[in-house]
């Protein structure tokens, strides 16, 4: 079954899994250590090919690193997307709420454009509780990839 993903603007979760702790340098922002675990990215694609370009680009393997999840996305499998097609970002808000819900920030990781203090979260285990902690009101899409 191919997964069909909305060319419409929107907010985005990617759960993602590293099965081994390691070391990536991430452009810039130099290097991180990255334990064995469960990571949450939340982004926004609000640009040309909204979702279904944004997410198609995290989902691919190979790829010319761009963004900080693209160093990370190069060691971890993404496992779940969630997403909502509201018209205003969420973005911000869903990271406040991931910490707010126990998530471990990686400093600095997916914010140099915003005052967040990250917008990438660890968790020792899987967090399968997210849509619920997160009191997301609006409609969210649920994929595991």
């Amino acid at each position: 079954m191919e997964m069909v993903l909305p060319a419409t603007s929107g907010t985005y979760i990617l759960l993602l899994y590293l099965c081994k702790g390691t070391f990536i340098t991430v452009g810039r922002l130099g290097q991180f250590t990255f334990k064995r675990g469960w990571y949450t990215y939340v982004g926004a694609a609000f640009g040309p090919g909204g979702l279904a370009a944004r997410l198609s680009r995290h989902l691919k393997q190979k790829k010319k690193c761009h963004w900080h999840i693209d160093y990370l996305r190069a060691e971890a499998v993404p496992k779940q997307i969630w997403y909502s097609k509201a018209a205003k970002s969420m973005e911000h808000i869903w990271a406040a709420n991931i910490l707010k819900a126990g998530g471990i920030p990686v400093t600095g990781f997916g914010c140099s454009d915003c005052r967040c203090p990250s917008h990438l979260f660890f968790f020792p285990r899987r967090p399968n509780y997210i849509l619920p902690e997160l009191k997301i009101n609006e409609q969210v899409v649920q994929i595991k990839v």
